[in-house]
């Protein structure tokens, strides 16, 4: 296993501070979506799908029983906050100029593709870049990813309590919901406690997709739409 494990790919992103102040340590994050290895190992490579039908619940344990982490919201956070201030991963060329690039999102394929996977479409461009320099992909697009609530959540990361008026997670975004690509995100007061987080979208998502989507699924539930990313 260690082997294999050694084939994955983590990137560093950088100490972040949110728009609100509040500051995110660095952490090592999957260059791509988790995908499952021969051993029954999750591996961030290029050349593998990601790793789906898989609930919230065993998509934690496999990545501590890897020696990793399910990402956590305020990292999801740092990551979508660096993406939206970087000139090339806006359509216009500069920040806040066109949109935010929303990976696969547009029917175009009906399954998860290989993180190295790129849509003939340039709208559907499946990497961002962060302010290191460092390629992150399938970020938007894709697969939604399953996410560890460490905003509104309790000690099991799923949602347990409405978002409020100043929560991160809906003030974050640089842009309303649903314009520039931003993806879909809700307003305060929403309720969803007892289910996970999930973000991204997947590749049919259309314009509710973006680095900033946020959703929710019952934490039981598998599907093909819905994969995970890991931290270490």
């Amino acid at each position: 296993m260690v082997t294999e494990q050694a084939k994955s790919e983590f990137i560093l992103v950088p100490e972040t501070t949110l728009p609100d102040g509040t500051v995110v340590s660095a952490f090592r994050v999957a260059r791509y979506p988790m995908s499952k290895g021969a051993s029954g190992t999750p591996l961030s490579v290029a050349d593998s799908t990601p790793w789906v039908d898989i609930n919230y619940h065993n998509a934690r344990k496999v990545c501590e029983d890897a020696g990793l982490k399910l990402i956590r919201e305020t990292q999801m956070l740092a990551i979508a906050w660096d993406i939206s201030q970087q000139d090339a991963n806006w359509s216009g060329g500069k920040v806040g100029e066109g949109d935010l690039f929303r990976g696969l999102h547009k029917d175009s394929v009906d399954e998860a593709q290989l993180g190295s996977y790129e849509s003939a479409d340039p709208a559907e461009r499946s990497w961002h870049v962060l302010s290191t320099g460092e390629l992150i992909y399938h970020f938007a697009g894709n697969v939604y990813t399953w996410v560890f609530d460490d905003v509104q959540g309790d000690e099991d990361g799923l949602i347990s309590k409405p978002f409020a008026t100043d929560s991160i997670s809906i003030t974050t975004p640089p842009t309303p919901s649903m314009e520039q690509g931003a993806g879909w995100y809700p307003g305060a007061g929403t309720n969803w406690s007892g289910h996970a987080l999930a973000r991204g979208g997947c590749w049919s998502s259309g314009v509710y997709a973006g680095v900033f989507r946020l959703g929710y699924v019952w934490p039981d539930s598998e599907g093909g739409i819905i994969g995970f990313r890991s931290t270490i």
